[in-house]
């Protein structure tokens, strides 16, 4: 294998390996229009239901943190007034979502016992397939809830394709809408033996992290992530490497993340960014880990992810340290 083929290999499994970013499904794009074969699908019996409320949270077992899937037959039986959005195909069965309003909740609550969780939580307890179904759901379904009127003419919209378009129903513009994600760059700076991360006003004491921020219009990955960095802590970026990437329905963001190395160690802050960045060596990181000094966000996010890989190459495992470091007040 060549140097380029291990590299993309290597940032290909960096990335399924990040929260939410590990669904493996097939989300059948070319029968979304098929409403025969989707309705049929619909009443198969071995057809799941992931059901949201109108927060975006997910309906969980009583007794165990795994999803309380709706039946196809629950769903035809009390279910069938609410419309649903195909997710796709898994190992041969089908996977829709249902949003439920708060009297379709509390009686989905009643029948199965279900309760109720986020997906910040969810992500750091479902398997890999729950947590990235969980995220795709919560993104389509917050989609269609921001998308009710025509951004062209402010008729209302209709959700068409099985949830994944919504058409307008002005017959003078019958606009399509199709779903929209906000992309952001998140990107580890080093400079010789440290790492930069920097801190927001209201965070956890000792919490740094990643810097990161959204991509502009007419503008690269690579470009944003020397606009960020420079905007948040005057450090100036020389390049930056894609490392791996990170779906982020909170509510609708696409996380991208870098490494990147910087010309200076000067950081210049600006009043309306951070509230404190810092250059960290290893052994700060180690040092202050153990003694409860510093925290670092947790494994739901890809910045840990990113110090982790820093750390990591340096020959310092970060689950290590967060397993040993005193426990948060």
């Amino acid at each position: 294998m060549s140097v380029s083929s291990e590299r993309d290999a290597a940032a290909a499994t960096r990335a399924r390996q990040n929260v939410f970013a590990g669904l493996d499904i097939d989300r059948m794009a070319e029968r979304r229009d098929d409403r025969l074969w989707v309705e049929e699908t619909e009443r198969a019996s071995d057809t799941r239901f992931l059901v949201l409320d109108t927060e975006g949270n997910a309906f969980v077992q009583p007794d165990a943190d795994v999803p309380a899937w709706m039946t196809s037959t629950l769903r035809a039986e009390r279910f069938g007034d609410v419309p649903s959005t195909l997710l796709g195909l898994a190992d041969g069965s089908a996977w829709f979502t249902l949003a439920l309003d708060e009297a379709h909740a509390a009686l989905f609550a009643r029948l199965t016992g279900a309760r109720r969780m986020s997906l910040r939580e969810a992500g750091l307890l479902f398997s890999a397939f729950d947590a990235g179904l969980f995220a795709f759901a919560k993104g389509i379904l917050h989609w269609q809830r921001q998308t009710r009127f025509c951004s062209q003419c402010g008729a209302p919209t209709l959700v068409v394709s099985s949830g994944h378009r919504v058409q307008c129903t002005n017959p003078d513009v019958e606009h399509l809408h199709f779903p929209r994600t906000d992309a952001a760059i998140i990107v580890i700076v080093e400079y010789g033996d440290a790492c930069l991360l920097g801190r927001q006003r209201g965070w956890p004491d000792g919490r740094y992290s990643t810097l990161a921020g959204f991509i502009e219009p007419g503008e690269s990955l690579e470009d944003a992530v020397r606009r960020e960095v420079r905007e948040e802590s005057g450090v100036e970026v020389s390049h930056a490497t894609y490392h791996s990437s990170q779906p982020w329905p909170m509510p609708a963001s696409l996380m991208v993340g870098f490494t990147a190395t910087a010309r200076t160690r000067e950081i210049r802050l600006r009043d309306d960014e951070l509230e404190d960045a810092r250059w960290f060596t290893v052994d700060d990181i180690v040092r202050g880990m153990a003694d409860g000094r510093l925290d670092v966000p947790p494994p739901l996010s890809v910045s840990y992810r990113l110090i982790a890989h820093w750390l990591a190459l340096r020959g310092v495992d970060l689950d290590d340290l967060v397993a040993s470091a005193p426990p948060r007040p």
